[in-house]
């Protein structure tokens, strides 16, 4: 890829951020009040897994063939960092979530717009020690629901390939996400997860 085509992806990769951090305030912001005088509360970035990987212990015939430095749990941040987490205070379960904005193919544009691959990124949580390891520590035994919830936002939500894909890889796990599509409300959203994923942190 030449310079000229790596600073646009830059730019992009920058104005994507940007549009992330917004949908992710507004996320915040809706759940904040929705919990007030509530037994749950939101927490924005969860350091609950920061050090989940560096606490894995390797084989020794493992560990004889890489670099092993010393590894200090209190500095190094090998892990996951969740965009949100909502915890029932009182039974203390938890439920992480993240939050995936992406532009889409819709109406007016060309198959094309539909690039990006915050969508694919959350796929490492169907990988089992990350299923584990997030029923472990959100205490979500049940196997009716995953683990995790993802809120997607953007065109992503109206684009007809995405739309599939997604629903594909959560088959029958179609409460694990919500598409929060545009003329949507706050309510929408506070709604799906009241009805469907709150019954599993009581």
């Amino acid at each position: 890829m030449g310079k000229k085509a790596l600073a646009g992806r830059d730019n992009w990769q920058e104005q994507g951020g940007t549009k992330a951090a917004v949908a992710e305030q507004n996320l915040y912001i809706v759940f904040k009040n929705h919990f007030i005088g509530t037994e749950y509360r939101l927490i924005e970035k969860p350091n609950h897994l920061k050090n989940l990987y560096a606490q894995v212990q390797l084989p020794d015939y493992i560990i004889e063939q890489i670099y092993n430095p010393p590894i200090i749990l209190e500095s190094t941040k090998w892990g996951v960092a969740p965009d949100f987490a909502i915890e029932n205070l009182i039974t203390q379960k938890i439920l992480f979530g993240e939050i995936k904005r992406q532009d889409g193919w819709v109406e007016g544009k060309e198959p094309s717009a539909g690039r990006g691959n915050a969508h694919e990124r959350l796929c490492k949580l169907f990988t089992p020690g990350l299923q584990q390891a997030y029923r472990r520590i959100g205490k979500i035994d049940s196997e009716d629901i995953l683990p995790f919830w993802v809120v997607f936002e953007g065109d992503i939500t109206r684009d007809p390939k995405r739309n599939r894909e997604i629903a594909f890889w959560f088959g029958n796990y179609d409460k694990n996400y919500f598409m929060w599509r545009p003329g949507m409300s706050d309510k929408d959203l506070t709604d799906h997860f009241d009805n469907y994923l709150k019954p599993y942190l009581e």
